[in-house]
């Protein structure tokens, strides 16, 4: 019987946990261009809204059960992985963000070229004992990655300098550059917000409400900037954790739009586009805002500098957890239109030469080809897998 020839093509095999926020949005961007470009591309991760949506790009999703973060279940869920991992035989694992990685390493150990890719470290996320956990982990797990692939330089540095050792690649993150475009910000805000004057400055804050993303430090802050821009409205895109926390502390001026499917509008309507967080890798929101011709104001966090042309930094940077510097910088750029417009037309160039997602995939498949060589498809999964599926 004439047997099929084998599939040439490198199966590529992305573990992911968590399953929102900016994380999502850089693995589907990602599975999208490697699709377009021919590799089969296989998704670990648990069900969730991403999961229908790579699913519909044409991605072999698998159900992964796993928590967000590490606990008493990490045994059973590295278990999980191993049997996905024997059933769909990858040539390249590419695990993402802190539980991915720890999960997918431990379930892989070496035995397949893996690429770690954090998103931002876990020991900057945690503290205490928790963050000495972690670092021993990430500086133990460094051997089982064949690569560890940094957003930006700066966490890399970070890495370095917790004793992190290990093949490194810096590939900044990209935005899909067409999708994220400058609109009227008239039209746009009126149907987001048709109980908002129109006139009214619009400053918008885009991300999971949470203690990284400093949402806390930006309502200690709006009491200074409603002293100098006293009809300034906030609005608050996102859900998370903080929800609670946030709508008791935030004034009347503050607007909660919840969790969204489209950002871009919010982006469009807004007149500046503020992240205070405490810790990044390097954040999408401002590269989203930047490519939709919006002026940011940054906290000083990995990837942060590297994010913004060099034109922005002395107007759009300030240190983390400082609500004085954050009033001052708010406010100044909601007084002063014309230099919102320069800045926006700065940053949007920047975008678009800088951050295009095509140059982010590419140089994300250079990193795969170094690591396959020529190999193609694996073949059968290697016999310690079997061993520790029964053990």
């Amino acid at each position: 019987m004439h047997q099929p020839a084998p599939d040439p093509r490198p199966r590529v095999l992305h573990l992911t946990q968590p399953v929102d926020g900016g994380v999502a949005r850089v693995l589907t961007d990602l599975v999208r261009a490697q699709l377009r470009a021919g590799l089969r591309v296989t998704v670990a991760c648990p069900n969730a809204p991403l999961a229908p949506a790579l699913r519909a790009l044409g991605a072999d999703v698998r159900h992964w059960a796993a928590t967000r973060s590490p606990g008493p279940t990490l045994v059973r869920e590295v278990r999980r992985l191993a049997r996905v991992i024997e059933d769909v035989r990858p040539d390249l694992v590419h695990a993402h963000s802190a539980k991915a990685g720890l999960a997918g390493r431990l379930a892989v150990r070496g035995r397949i070229p893996t690429v770690f890719q954090p998103h931002a470290w876990s020991f900057e996320a945690v503290g205490g004992t928790t963050a000495e956990l972690a670092l021993r982990w990430e500086r133990w797990g460094a051997r089982w990655a064949s690569r560890v692939v940094c957003v930006s330089a700066a966490e890399r540095r970070t890495g370095v300098r917790a004793g992190v050792t290990g093949r490194w690649s810096v590939i900044p993150n990209g935005i899909d550059t067409e999708r994220f475009h400058p609109a009227a910000v008239g039209t746009v805000r009126t149907a987001l917000l048709p109980d908002v004057d129109p006139a009214a400055p619009l400053v918008a804050c885009v991300g999971r409400l949470c203690r990284q993303k400093g949402q806390d430090v930006l309502l200690r802050a709006w009491e200074g900037i409603l002293q100098r821009v006293p009809d300034a409205r906030l609005v608050l895109v996102g859900d998370g954790p903080d929800l609670d926390g946030l709508r008791t502390r935030a004034p009347g001026s503050v607007l909660f739009a919840g969790a969204v499917t489209d950002t871009l509008p919010w982006y469009q309507a807004a007149d500046l586009v503020v992240l205070p967080s405490r810790w990044e890798g390097m954040a999408l929101a401002p590269l989203e805002a930047m490519a939709c011709g919006r002026p940011v104001v940054v906290t000083d966090v990995d990837g942060a500098r590297e994010s913004l042309p060099p034109g922005l930094v002395p107007r759009c940077l300030v240190p983390p957890e400082n609500p004085a510097a954050l009033a001052g910088a708010v406010a100044g750029l909601l007084l002063d239109p014309l230099l919102r417009e320069s800045l926006g037309h700065q940053g949007r160039r920047h975008a678009l030469s800088t951050h295009d997602v095509r140059h982010t995939a590419e140089a994300v498949a250079g990193v795969y080809r170094d690591l396959l060589g020529g190999r193609a498809a694996m073949g059968v999964a290697p016999t310690e897998y079997r061993e520790f599926l029964h053990s």
